[in-house]
């Protein structure tokens, strides 16, 4: 049911040593974790806590928990998941087009500055100005002023 409902590859262990096995096998969306389990063997829980890396624990007491709770916290662990790896992501491209805005604004000054040299040979004269073309190009295409 769970795999129809979010079509998600679903894997099932029986206990917290198999859950920690799979978990070194394979990397996970989300991993549904007995609360129970986890109380009753705390050593193998930190294990497998530690094992989650990027999959998102959804913590329920299978004992009063139905099939549509787990289904409704499965289903909001992936988007939180795809919420914060879409924020992530983001965050990254935004910190690479600052550093490649500043690289451009050096290379832009060196080329301001290398013409400014007396007497440059007309040849690298030319070769400066296709490289502060090409550097100017660059940052007008990651949007920078």
């Amino acid at each position: 049911m769970l795999k129809e409902a979010t079509g998600e590859e679903t894997h099932w262990a029986e206990d917290l040593p198999s859950a920690l096995t799979r978990l070194r096998e394979q990397a996970y969306s989300a991993v549904v974790l007995d609360q129970f389990l986890l109380e009753n063997e705390p050593s193998e829980s930190e294990q497998v806590l530690e094992r989650l890396e990027t999959a998102f624990p959804v913590y329920l007491n299978f004992a009063v928990s139905g099939m549509q709770r787990l289904l409704r916290e499965v289903r909001s662990a992936l988007h939180r998941r795809k919420h914060e790896e879409a924020q992530a992501r983001r965050s990254v491209e935004q910190q690479i087009r600052s550093e490649m805005c500043e690289s451009l604004t050096a290379l832009l000054l060196s080329c301001e500055l290398a013409m400014a040299v007396p007497e440059v040979p007309p040849p690298a004269a030319e070769k400066i100005r296709i490289i502060d073309d090409l550097a100017r190009d660059m940052r007008m295409r990651l949007g920078a002023s």
